[in-house]
């Protein structure tokens, strides 16, 4: 990874404080040239980017709405940046939603009718104009979500390939919501890299609803570099000099290095620093809880206990699975406590490295750790049923919410959004959260997906997806799920 620049992060009132660290971090980050970072160095950049977090304040989220729109040609990742941005942005809890022009232009018009890539030809006034009407259109619904208070957060996802276009963008936040106006960042996705542009067309737009029974494989490819082409005639790049005033950031060659320019506010940071760690390799996460426990044996809650002789078992067998998976540059991260570390100590030797964190340890149950569910409801009733009417935002008294794991788990999500082939051998709840993250699951349906024991679940990520996979161990175990209330028969 290599930060070309990193101008104005925090906005002009905190550019000597960014001057800073901008000093401090310049040999460990700054100057990293390869994507491959150390975690010192990581650490690091998350240092700086969350204390400019906490100056702008991490309540404008809510009173500023955030405007991000995609910029660059066709086949440049837009797409996949804007469905990863509004995933993680859900997941940490800022209400986001992506509107997608090309959409907008499937419903309005017919490309087999209107000549495919002569459509977007900028000497075609027919198709500009379309061009023109179903942007405005998107641009109107995102601005009703943002004024309605629907959410905080609108993806333009869009080509926004001239100053014109950027500049109606602009002009329509600022006439429509005056105090304050919504803050608008650019994501411009830059790519000269031959493969990448390659890989994007022939795995994902080639298959899109334009094309897809339409015409044959080579006939798109070909008619879509058409149309490449077309947008490159009329494309106007983000410029330092002549967009001094806009916020941005230049994605280059799909995160090999970054432009980063007058970022303003937490939510622009959060995005920094999110896209910033994400990679288009193809790779596996496999999820795995430790193996049975003495505590699960007996219903207990949390508590630090051994596994149990079932455990143990599944622990042997988790290695036999990964040894035949025969997988490249492969880690294991565990949580701290007993039973997952005493899981994952049957990998050591099979993994390039094992790391164990304390933030993949289980949901700290507090006052009720140790007891059981039937415990929990004897001595504590009205906390017992707070827990069931709002899984996700309760807290265990002087312990943990589904909420607080969130928070806890980012830096584990960034890491993981970094690696190659990665097992997490952690425990129920922490394995929901990240699970939520990949599959896009709300926060209702969050603390009641299924993860059950001697289970290994691998994660696929593709384009605009996540395969999941599930892969029981028929070994026995006990069950520990519990149905959300109103699905009790």
């Amino acid at each position: 990874m290599r930060i070309i620049s990193a101008r104005n992060v925090a906005g002009e009132r905190h550019r000597d404080a960014w001057a800073r660290w901008r000093t401090a971090a310049q040999n460990d980050i700054l100057c990293a040239e390869e994507r491959s970072v150390s975690l010192h160095h990581h650490k690091l950049l998350s240092v700086i980017v969350r204390t400019v977090m906490l100056l702008d304040n991490s309540n404008e989220q809510v009173r500023v709405p955030n405007v991000i729109a995609l910029v660059g040609l066709p086949a440049r990742g837009k797409t996949y940046i804007s469905h990863k941005l509004c995933r993680y942005l859900n997941w940490i809890g800022i209400k986001t939603k992506a509107f997608n022009v090309g959409e907008y232009r499937r419903k309005a018009c017919n490309l087999e009718e209107e000549g495919e890539n002569e459509f977007f030809s900028p000497n075609n006034a027919r198709g500009q104009k379309i061009r023109d009407e179903v942007a405005q259109l998107a641009i109107n619904d995102m601005g009703k979500y943002l004024d309605n208070k629907e959410g905080e957060v609108a993806i333009l996802d869009a080509t926004n390939t001239t100053r014109d276009r950027r500049k109606l963008l602009m002009e329509f936040c600022k006439n429509l919501m005056h105090d304050p106006p919504f803050r608008v960042f650019f994501v411009e996705s830059v790519c000269d890299d031959p493969d990448i542009i390659n890989s994007n067309i022939t795995e994902v737009k080639i298959n899109s609803p334009d094309y897809k029974g339409i015409m044959s494989q080579e006939e798109a490819k070909e008619d879509f570099l058409k149309r490449i082409e077309n947008y490159r005639m009329q494309y106007e790049p983000l410029d330092e000099d002549y967009d001094e005033e806009l916020s941005y950031i230049k994605v280059i060659n799909a995160g090999k290095s970054f432009y980063v320019h007058n970022v303003n506010g937490h939510v622009q940071s959060r995005v920094v620093y999110f896209l910033m760690n994400i990679h288009l390799l193809p790779r596996s996460i496999y999820l795995s809880r430790h193996g049975e426990s003495e505590y699960n044996c007996i219903g207990r809650l949390g508590g630090d206990s051994p596994l149990s002789a079932n455990g143990l078992l599944y622990a042997g067998k988790l290695r036999e699975y990964f040894e035949a998976e025969d997988l490249d540059d492969f880690r294991v991260w565990s949580s701290q406590k007993i039973r997952a570390a005493q899981t994952a100590s049957h990998l050591k030797d099979l993994a390039g490295h094992t790391e164990f964190w304390k933030c993949l340890d289980e949901i700290d149950a507090g006052i009720c750790e140790g007891l059981t569910y039937e415990d929990f409801e004897a001595r504590y009733p009205k906390q017992f049923a707070e827990r069931d009417k709002d899984k996700y935002h309760y807290r265990y008294p002087s312990g943990e919410s589904y909420e607080d794991l969130v928070a806890r788990l980012e830096p584990v999500i960034m890491e993981l959004e970094r690696q190659s082939n990665v097992l997490v051998i952690s425990h129920q709840a922490v394995l929901r959260c990240i699970l939520a993250y990949f599959t896009n699951k709300n926060r209702d349906d969050l603390p009641y997906l299924k993860v059950p024991l001697h289970t290994t679940i691998k994660l696929t990520p593709k384009a605009y997806s996540c395969e999941v996979e599930l892969f029981p161990f028929p070994i026995k175990a006990a069950d520990t799920y519990r149905e959300k209330p109103d699905q009790k028969q």
